[in-house]
């Protein structure tokens, strides 16, 4: 069966919606993440994903946990947007030829997740640096024993002046450091994600050429979101690691992605690759149950109905 054509200026509402109502929701558990994967051993700050915001809410007060949160909604809605219409249009036009088979399915997935770097690595980068400054300012206060005598605290800068500072040293390259390890990151989620959605969903569908329930379309998100984030949640470590600029004093810093590899290997053993996985399971979970639910609700189709349409 050919998937449901949705216009394009409907699918971009329906990612950009989408993508603010789970962020919101989840962004604290993200940020609870970014910090437990790049904390090293000798510098271990939390214990656990509820230690990360508690500690997170008593030094930093509750606003804390939503540091990097105005970057995220203000990209969230083209990366998102990207995400979901590309994987539309790869499915569509991959499927004119007949049957849509799993292969095919994953080689939409991998477009998506190829376009979708595009927004993600910039934000992913700006990110990271605002998420952290408070686990290293935290570090400072807490464990000052790794702090060098005389070091002066940096102040936390704002998503503009780090914008600025990467484009002015680094130019765009400095936006997209990471780019590489992005990518290893995004097209295999993609090519796991809709794939295993698709088919999750189909489940439901009432009758061949019917569509599945809201509630069915959120299950299917969340279980193929989680699944899918746990998978390629080594790379996503790697990727964390390669794109903060700030470390605590005694934390290795890495030349690439095989640098990388090679000193978590040796410092901190392979389980440190499973760092935040479930923190990452579960805030890709409802942030994909939720997409999938304001996709096949048709959010975007219904506020289109309420422009003027155009004569022929």
């Amino acid at each position: 069966m050919a998937d449901k054509q949705i216009s394009l200026p409907a699918k971009l509402i329906n990612g950009g919606v989408a993508g603010l109502i789970g962020v919101t929701c989840v962004f604290p558990i993200d940020l609870a993440k970014t910090r437990l994967q790049n904390q090293q051993n000798g510098s271990r700050l939390y214990t656990s994903m509820s230690d990360c915001l508690i500690k997170t809410i008593r030094s930093e007060g509750y606003f804390g946990m939503y540091r990097g949160a105005a970057v995220n909604l203000t990209l969230v809605t083209p990366e998102k947007a990207i995400k979901l219409a590309a994987n539309d249009f790869f499915r569509h036009h991959l499927s004119k030829d007949g049957k849509l088979t799993l292969l095919k399915e994953m080689l939409a997935g991998c477009g998506a997740g190829t376009c979708q770097v595009i927004v993600t690595t910039p934000m992913e980068m700006l990110k990271i640096q605002l998420q952290d400054a408070g686990r290293i300012a935290a570090q400072r206060k807490l464990m000052p024993e790794l702090v060098p005598a005389g070091t002066v605290e940096p102040k936390s800068p704002t998503a503009m002046q780090l914008t600025r500072q990467l484009l002015r040293e680094k130019g765009i390259a400095g936006l997209y450091k990471g780019l590489g390890a992005t990518l290893l990151r995004d097209v295999p989620f993609s090519i796991i994600y809709f794939p295993l959605f698709a088919n999750l969903n189909n489940f439901g569908k009432r009758g061949a050429e019917g569509t599945a329930p809201f509630y069915v379309s959120f299950i299917s998100g969340c279980l193929a979101g989680s699944t899918a984030a746990v998978a390629v949640n080594p790379v996503d470590v790697i990727k964390t690691r390669l794109q903060s600029l700030n470390r605590g004093s005694t934390e290795d810093t890495y030349s690439g992605v095989t640098d990388c590899i090679r000193k978590i290997l040796r410092n901190e053993g392979p389980s440190a690759f499973l760092k935040g996985a479930y923190c990452r399971a579960l805030v890709i979970a409802p942030l994909f149950g939720i997409a999938q639910v304001v996709y096949f609700l048709g959010v975007g189709e219904f506020i289109l109905s309420f422009l003027p349409k155009r004569d022929n």
